[in-house]
């Protein structure tokens, strides 16, 4: 048999056990109770309704709705089960198998049946739900089903008074009965049925409840002990004394265990979660600065604004609120989206920006997206030669013969495309004032970066206002510049918070004492007040009175979600039927589409638009359009997480793999341009092989639009995925595509001498010494000695060219041999074995085929130019220099004919070394100069250093400023050392020292 108070919690109507308990409401008087005795206690209509319809219903007459097999199943257990954080507590009576032996069978039956009464009374006027009863032992969880903010409270303040209650019991004349209280909190698995009949229960699976039994064991009579964890969430709110790290049973090491001696001081808990979408409340002088850089920027000073803030303290609001204040004015607006799951994406919030401005819908064919495309382009700029091909590439659209291809190397397109969009907002302020507005670029990807730098450097002189979001973990590296200001927002005041309570209530004051506890624990984050106010006022706990809300009785602690996601558990909890669309919806990103939502719920149309019209009504997510062309939108990225994260991972698996195949029959379109998507779904559903297929696709998608640091974390998650899978000759094959591949990648994001390049080709070493033919072993080779001839280990890449040579002695392999011995000639010219390297670098060029070989076939740069260059170098140390000075010439001649951007750097670099060793300072200067406009071009960190350093020796030799020389080769040798590179770095200090030498700074020179 269960109390009164069961029975109201087991109806979700907890909230209303004091009320029954002052007046006197038991079991024996439900059947007779009417609708206006519950409205005298308070009881809104519409939970009358719902209570008497309990009572009456013929399977669960008062009596029955008590027995236990029925009344402690929670009201959700159809819902299957899920991933919660849980509060479990345990109590066992002391003394129970004494009591046994003195007292006859009925007496101990009336003792044990008022104890689990009075217990199952406290507990769930505490909020928490009796789950199991162990004989003189009781099991209750806090936090299921349904979650509050302050469950381990109401844990530790439910065993307190069992403590006092119990006391209270009859005992059958002997000696008063004591209580041990254990509780732990922890994330588990509730929900599953196990059983069967009067047997059935709802399990919890994971390490909580055991640890809580545990803890009973180690408590003495009358005492509340509790874990560490449980500790850490309560603060404040109790004093304790330290029980030490304790051994337990099951557990692998010590646990830190607490007893709870009493209430102490409370103290609040609550952190910023996520952005809030409330109406602006005390944030005037923000807007007022916002206005102002406006202003300027409509007459032509434009401007930057940097909005910084924790989650949930305002910053998309206040964008929001200048928006809405303009909306009247001439002006052009463009919104920006970063999203967490498209980090490694090129330029995915342009992306998606020009797909929505455009209007593209999923039915368009590639001309009519084209013909959209050049519509939106059109409105800012007549001149579209080069922008709608460019920009048609970034949204895989193709143009066909309506626009000739531009013969661009990826490198240059990028740049192009870049300044495309840059060339965009210019003719759209040119024609009227500009305000764009970037959210979240703490989750942009590296090239949407670079975009930006180009942007915020060009805006000063447009009619633009630019305002970016970000979360403090973010550095901008444009602070500090005349047109950019940094507004970093803070907590609301006790004043202000009160004001936005009272918009939530619509204007409606709450109790003193609940609007007192909100102030005091939102902590003036803009998202918990709203969040928090929100919770209370769909409680059901107070009575709407017109103006103003009552509650009846005493205050009780409220259900105060201790984060958001406990908060959206709780609102999800009321919202049931909305449960497995916020689900799938959580699966399918922040953003996603009705047509998309509809492919993949496996649910009738009526259905799934009443749930998803539930969840906008609950403000849990926006819409955009109308159904069947409508996008939704989480409210907070925070929202989707812990929707998410209530699936169990079966669930996930499933929906992920479900997503996966409906993009790959239904969207193609999405398939080929984002395969990172594709590679997500597929990676979390298991499919490995899949995942690792999309994962490569997006690589070299990326590397195709130049944008190697995108690429890189492509081929690197595929690699992550490829190594687990059993060991076989088709893994070893595509694991070494895969690093060659991340190799290439690295080395032009990171440099040669990275650590994450020397990584790649050091396995892909390993790899190839199985198939030591062919291209791959050559690229692996080159890879390989040029991490370690790059970071100065000249012996160890010297034996990396021996080994390899002679492992791949005998076989006749023109890219193998002509890679081997370049990297021996080299390896041999800085050793000082100049002959050698003569011998070996000829013999390369003996191998070389311009058909075969030109880049990037083997490596970045051509290879005839490298082993030209480099025998140039090595005849001029032998004294040759005539000879010398002709091979250099041909090398940088071959190298300009090939119209290959790293091949011209790097004969222009070796060509500044020749000249600076022959001493001819106009020369050098001239090719110094070349090389650092191309390098800074191209981004090039490598090749920019050394340019520099050679600018500043030809400033030198030619009579210019010491103090600048100095300096400038100072400033571009820690450039070039920052790469990792330390090749050459004594004879570049070597010059550096000449330069302090020659200003009379001998010390300073002796020092280097």
């Amino acid at each position: 048999m269960q109390s009164i108070a069961h029975w109201l919690h087991a109806l979700g109507f907890e909230q209303y056990a004091q009320r029954f308990a002052e007046n006197e409401i038991d079991v024996s008087v439900l059947p007779h109770l009417t609708d206006q005795d519950l409205k005298d206690i308070g009881i809104p209509l519409g939970h009358r309704r719902k209570i008497l319809a309990a009572i009456r219903e013929p399977t669960s007459a008062a009596q029955a709705a008590f027995e236990p097999s029925a009344a402690s199943m929670p009201s959700k257990a159809s819902d299957g089960a899920e991933r919660r954080q849980l509060t479990v507590m345990f109590v066992d009576l002391v003394g129970s198998t004494a009591l046994s032996g003195r007292l006859d069978p009925e007496e101990l039956r009336d003792i044990i049946g008022a104890y689990h009464r009075r217990c199952a009374e406290v507990i769930t006027s505490s909020g928490g739900f009796v789950a199991k009863y162990l004989g003189d032992g009781v099991m209750a969880y806090f936090g299921y089903p349904k979650a509050h903010e302050e469950d381990a409270e109401r844990a530790v303040r439910a065993g307190l008074a069992l403590i006092e209650a119990v006391t209270r019991l009859n005992a059958g004349g002997s000696s008063s009965l004591q209580v041990r209280v254990g509780i732990a909190t922890g994330l588990v698995v509730v929900g599953d049925l196990l059983g069967e009949g009067a047997a059935q229960e709802q399990a919890v699976i994971g390490g909580t409840p055991n640890l809580a039994s545990r803890l009973q064991g180690l408590a003495k009579p009358d005492t509340v002990v509790i874990a560490d964890d449980t500790r850490r969430l309560l603060g404040g709110l109790f004093d304790y004394r330290d029980l030490g790290p304790l051994a337990i049973a099951g557990m692998d090491h010590p646990v830190q265990v607490w007893r709870v001696l009493g209430a102490g001081q409370v103290g609040s808990r609550f952190e910023a979660l996520r952005a809030a979408s409330t109406p602006l409340i005390g944030r005037e002088e923000e807007i007022a600065l916002l206005t102002r850089r406006w202003e300027r920027a409509k007459a032509g000073d434009g401007s930057v604004v940097l909005i910084v803030g924790e989650p949930g303290i305002g910053k998309s609001r206040i964008a929001q609120t200048l928006l809405e204040q303009v909306a009247n004015e001439r002006h052009t607006r463009l919104r920006y989206f970063c999203s967490p799951h498209h980090q490694h994406s090129a330029l995915y919030p342009s992306i998606t920006q020009l797909e929505q401005a455009a209007g593209f819908r999923r039915e368009d064919t590639a001309a009519t997206r084209l013909d959209k495309l050049v519509a939106v382009l059109a409105l800012a700029n007549q001149e579209l030669g080069e922008a709608v091909p460019l920009l048609a590439d970034l949204l895989s659209i193709p143009t066909d013969d309506r626009y000739p291809p531009l013969n661009l190397t990826p490198q240059k397109r990028k740049e192009k495309t870049l300044q495309v969009q840059v060339a965009q907002v210019e003719g759209l302020a040119a024609q009227q004032p500009l305000l764009m507005l970037w959210e979240d670029i703490h989750w942009s990807d590296p090239t949407t970066l670079e975009s930006l730098d180009l942007l915020i450097d060009r805006a000063a002189t447009l009619r633009v206002l630019v305002i970016l979001t970000f979360r403090p973990e973010f550095t901008p590296p444009w602070v500090g510049r005349p047109h950019v200001t940094l507004l970093s927002l803070n907590r609301l005041p006790p004043r202000h918070r009160a004001e936005m309570i009272a918009h939530v209530t619509g204007g409606k004051t709450l109790p003193r004492e609940i609007a007192d506890q909100i102030i005091d624990r939102t902590d003036g984050v803009p998202l918990f007040i709203e969040e928090l106010t929100k919770s209370v006022v769909e409680s059901g706990s107070m009575t709407n009175a017109g103006d103003h809300y009552s509650i009846a009785g005493p205050v009780l602690p409220l259900a105060i979600p201790t984060t958001l996601q406990a908060s959206l558990l709780a609102r999800l909890d009321r919202l049931a039927p909305t449960r497995e669309v916020a689900q799938i919806a959580a699966i399918l990103g922040r953003q996603f589409s009705h047509e998309l939502i509809s492919a993949v719920a496996k649910m009738s149309q009526p259905r799934l638009e009443s749930a998803l019209e539930q969840l906008i009504q609950a403000e849990l997510v926006f819409r955009r359009g109308t159904p069947p062309d409508a996008t939704y939108t989480f409210k907070h990225a925070l929202v989707q997480d812990a929707a998410y994260s209530t699936l169990l991972r079966p669930q996930r698996q499933q929906l992920h793999g479900r997503i996966a195949t409906t993009l790959e029959r239904q969207f193609p379109e999405i398939a080929a341009a984002q395969p990172e998507l594709l590679a997500q779904h597929c990676a979390a559903a298991g499919l490995v092989e899949k995942a690792i297929e999309y994962w490569g696709r997006a690589g070299r998608l990326a590397v195709q639009r130049s944008t190697m640091a995108e690429a890189a974390a492509h081929f690197g998650k595929a690699i992550k995925l490829l190594v687990s899978l059993p060991k076989s000759p088709e893994r070893q094959s595509d694991e070494l595509s895969l690093r060659l591949a991340l190799g290439g990648a690295l080395t032009a994001a990171k440099g040669w001498a990275s650590p994450e390049a020397r990584e790649a080709y050091a396995r892909a070493r390993e790899l190839c010494s199985e198939a030591l033919t062919g291209a791959q072993a050559a690229i692996a080779l080159n890879g390989a000695h040029s991490v370690l001839h790059n970071h100065a280990e000249i012996r160890a890449a010297h034996q990396v060219a021996e080994e390899f040579a002679a492992l791949s002695h005998g076989r006749n392999d023109r890219d193998t041999k002509l890679i081997t011995h370049k990297c021996l000639g080299v390896s041999h010219l800085f050793l000082g074995e100049f002959s050698r390297a003569l011998q070996h670098l000829q013999q390369a060029l003996n191998f070389y085929d311009p058909a075969e070989h030109r880049p990037p076939k083997l490596t970045p740069h051509d290879q005839r130019v490298a082993c030209e260059s480099f025998v140039g170098w090595t005849l001029l140390l032998l004294g040759q220099q005539d000879h010398a000075l002709a091979q250099n010439r041909s090398a940088l001649a071959w190298a300009r004919g090939l119209s290959q951007p790293y091949t011209l750097a790097f004969a222009l670099h070796i060509s500044c070394v020749f000249h600076q060793l022959c001493g001819n300072g106009a020369i050098l200067k001239e090719r110094a100069e070349e090389l650092v406009a191309l390098a800074s071009e191209q981004e090039f960190p490598h090749f920019v250093g050394s340019g520099t350093c050679f600018q500043g020796w030809a400033m030198l030799a030619m009579g210019g400023s010491i103090e600048e020389a100095i300096s400038r080769m100072r400033w571009r040798l820690a450039t070039k050392r920052a790469t990792g590179a330390e090749i050459k770095v004594p004879y570049y200090l070597g010059l550096l020292a000449e330069a302090h030498r020659r200003a009379n700074r001998i010390a300073e020179g002796i020092s280097l």
